[in-house]
């Protein structure tokens, strides 16, 4: 897949390393601002039990 990319970007040698850079920052940049966002409420991986005991039965 990352043969196909870079056979794909047009230019010379730095001109493709400029916009792979480009490619991975701006996917950096949606997955940090959108994607995490809009998914760290369904994962909630900071509502674990830290101290080793279970909570007590509701009722």
């Amino acid at each position: 897949m990352y043969a196909w990319i870079w056979r794909n970007l047009p230019g010379s040698r730095p001109v493709r390393a400029a916009l792979a850079l480009v490619l991975v920052l701006a996917a950096g940049i949606v997955l940090w601002y959108l994607v995490f966002p809009w998914l760290e409420p369904k994962v909630q991986f900071d509502h674990g039990v830290v101290d080793g005991t279970t909570p007590a039965p509701k009722g």
